[in-house]
């Protein structure tokens, strides 16, 4: 396997995914801005895509891949003993959930957005739209699957393309907002659910050459699968804690007018990122370091854990340092038309600039992370995200009346910061992890690299200081410009100081 080459396909459709992402969301905030409609659609959709993320960006992976792969080299006959018991006890246990929520909506609601309580329209239509998409979850954790076993074949780029299907059919549905006036949110969540059973389908027709599905639904556990189901909840927990923060955050954040969507514009920003830098890389490394692991190849481990790390950071410094210096802009430019107006702006942009602090957290956690499970060791990582979520709320609720939902990205940042340095301590503790001489190296020029980046993407954001301002109708194109130039100068200075070598494109792992 090639990290990077890997690594790249990875990311073109998660980039592309988010990219519809961004496009979904710009018309979402023209037609829908911060009212009270946008806050109760991204309750309703919180939920399912948070279940979404939580399963189809490596969490999933992290418990089921390393047992998986172990099936496989016993032949194929077994591992799909092993993965049919695993899809007929995911099927039953989350078909369950869903009957129970949908049967207790009312309370769920009140627990996701407690907020929401005094006002009896936006709890009523809360209800009615988390109803319509919570069966979202059955279905994309069910894809997730799908996702997971095509990932341990070393298939990423049908897995990486399949959230592209929920982009394409909510902007399809945006286009025609205007038909559907005070309807479109109800719309748009049926898009959601529908969504889910076009991408089920999609993968379930690529995994077939690996898997061969035997639906029985009976409850049948083995005591591989009760392994697996023992790593999976901590997995979930662990690998998607900043998921989990930012979920709290919104919770939170329902008890002032429009913060949930403030923190949902300024969230969206920085996942483009994080969705490369620590989802795609900790998705593709998990297969491969798996597998050294259980042939106990140093060498190999070290290379993978090193080179992994060093993307990751290669990756998110400068885009932690670009979303510091102009996150005004930035939201402005990108969302600001329509019903997003300037104190929209205000208030995302500066939930942006403090999720950008955590951004290389954020990043790293990720692939931390799978250095344990790729040992079959979810529990350290669960127990140290468990601490790093109880700080989370801690901080925010005590901090939320006094400052107001800006606590919110700070107290996630500071709890993934802190999240990082035990999961540190314990790789070290247990010597599960080492720095290499060439990483260090290495990291040094990416500091430099960063800054000289930063130094010169602020002068671009101060010669287009006129163009980028609210009122200009091109100023998109000025931050799109501006990013472009930024991210060139950076590669060519990280390319002259050797902080990146084409070298490492071709190196196998």
């Amino acid at each position: 396997m090639n990290l990077i080459k890997s690594t790249g396909t990875f990311s073109f459709f998660t980039i592309i995914s988010r990219i519809l992402g961004y496009l979904r969301d710009i018309l979402i905030a023209i037609f829908l801005g911060t009212s009270f409609l946008a806050d109760v659609f991204f309750v309703a959709f919180r939920i399912p895509n948070t279940f979404r993320r939580l399963f189809s960006e490596g969490t999933f992976n992290a418990a089921f891949v390393p047992s998986y792969s172990s099936e496989l080299v016993k032949g194929e006959a077994k591992s799909n003993r092993f993965a049919n018991e695993v899809f007929n006890l995911l099927f039953l246990v989350l078909l369950a959930l869903v009957l129970v929520v949908q049967i207790f909506m009312p309370i769920f609601v009140s627990l996701i957005a407690p907020g929401f309580i005094d006002d009896h329209e936006k709890m009523n239509i809360a209800i009615n739209l988390t109803r319509i998409t919570f069966p979202f979850l059955l279905l994309v954790s069910l894809a997730s699957f799908f996702s997971a076993i095509l990932n341990s074949h070393n298939r990423f780029a049908e897995a990486a393309a399949a959230p592209i299907i929920l982009n394409i059919i909510l902007i399809t549905i945006l286009f025609f907002a205007k038909l559907f006036g005070d309807k479109l949110v109800y719309i748009l969540s049926f898009g959601v659910t529908f969504a889910g059973f076009i991408q089920l389908l999609f993968l379930f027709f690529f995994v077939k050459k690996y898997f061969k599905l035997e639906l029985i639904l009976k409850f049948k556990i083995s005591n591989k699968v009760k392994f697996f189901f023992n790593k999976l909840l901590p997995s979930i927990f662990s690998s998607g804690v900043t998921q989990i923060n930012i979920l709290i955050g919104t919770i939170i954040a329902s008890f002032q007018a429009s913060a949930v969507s403030f923190l949902y514009y300024a969230d969206r920003i920085y996942q483009i990122n994080l969705a490369v830098a620590g989802i795609a890389i900790s998705v593709v490394i998990l297969p491969q370091l798996s597998k050294h692991i259980a042939n106990k190849n140093k060498k190999k481990i070290d290379l993978i854990q090193n080179k992994a790390l060093e993307l990751s950071l290669f990756l998110s410094l400068p885009a932690s340092i670009a979303l510091l210096i102009a996150s005004d802009e930035i939201i402005s430019a990108l969302f600001g038309y329509g019903q997003f107006d300037e104190i929209s702006v205000t208030n995302s942009a500066k939930a942006l600039f403090y999720f950008s602090i955590g951004l290389p957290a954020f990043a790293m956690m990720k692939v931390f992370s799978n250095f344990f499970f790729a040992n079959h060791d979810t529990k350290t990582p669960f127990y140290i995200s468990l601490i790093s979520v109880l700080l989370n709320v801690l901080i925010s609720v005590y901090y939320f009346r006094s400052i107001g939902f800006i606590i919110i990205p700070i107290a996630t940042t500071i709890s993934s910061w802190f999240n990082l340095l035990i999961l540190f301590f314990f790789l070290q503790k247990r010597s599960l992890f080492s720095f290499s001489n060439l990483f260090v190296k290495r990291f040094i020029k990416i500091v430099f690299s960063s800054i000289l980046m930063g130094l010169f993407f602020n002068y671009l954001v101060i010669l287009f200081n006129e163009e980028l301002l609210f009122e200009n109708s091109f100023k998109s194109f000025y931050l799109i410009l501006s990013v472009i130039l930024g991210l060139g100068f950076y590669l060519i200075v990280s390319y002259l100081i050797k902080a990146f070598q084409l070298e490492d494109i071709k190196l196998k792992y």
